[in-house]
């Protein structure tokens, strides 16, 4: 099994611990006056999202986590699970509500996703960066109302709510960034 140095250590570096599997979401360098170079690290549980906190010392390792990134597609919902297939292989995969968190909000029948699968299992799964989805209900806007920073919620199409300028209109469709769950812009049809 391939293992990481701490000089290999850096964010975003995936590693197994108690046969987790974990991404590193901050490493700092700590060179006391004496004695042997610390290695502060912050890391996410990729099954639970829960956070460590470790301090190695120079010279130690951490085993690499078997994991993987595939492409797959968004299929449907049934009930509490969602189900994907791989882009490539055209095998299915199923996640739980837990797994697939706030990106049910931007998922569409047919979306290219992107999936993470530890030991074969699928544990997350990322959304494109942007979405642009159709606004199916919403307050209606105000005669000149058009200044950019009074918003309004407006439910899109797969039934989430999300804050946008109060110029949007019902049948308006519009960008939406899948990081932060804001929106980006109105799409010209």
């Amino acid at each position: 099994m391939a293992t990481y140095k701490t000089s290999e250590f850096r964010k975003g570096i995936k590693v197994q611990i108690d046969g987790q599997p974990y991404l590193m979401t901050e490493m700092n360098f700590v060179k006391p006056g004496k004695g042997n170079a610390l290695y502060k690290c912050k890391m996410k549980n990729l099954i639970s999202g829960a956070t460590l906190a470790r301090t190695y010392k120079g010279g130690d390792e951490l085993e690499a986590a078997d994991v993987s990134e595939i492409d797959v597609q968004y299929l449907y919902r049934q009930g509490d699970t969602f189900v994907f297939m791989d882009s490539q292989t055209f095998d299915q995969y199923e996640l739980t509500e837990v797994q697939v968190d706030e990106a049910w909000k931007y998922l569409k029948d047919g979306m290219p996703c992107s999936m993470v699968l530890f030991d074969n299992r699928p544990i997350t799964l990322s959304p494109p960066n942007h979405v642009e989805l159709e606004v199916i209900e919403c307050a209606a806007s105000a005669k000149g109302d058009t200044a950019t920073n009074v918003t309004k919620i407006v439910k899109v199409e797969t039934g989430a709510e999300i804050s946008a300028p109060a110029f949007v209109n019902q049948g308006d469709i519009i960008k939406i960034d899948t990081r932060t769950g804001e929106y980006s812009e109105r799409v010209k049809k």
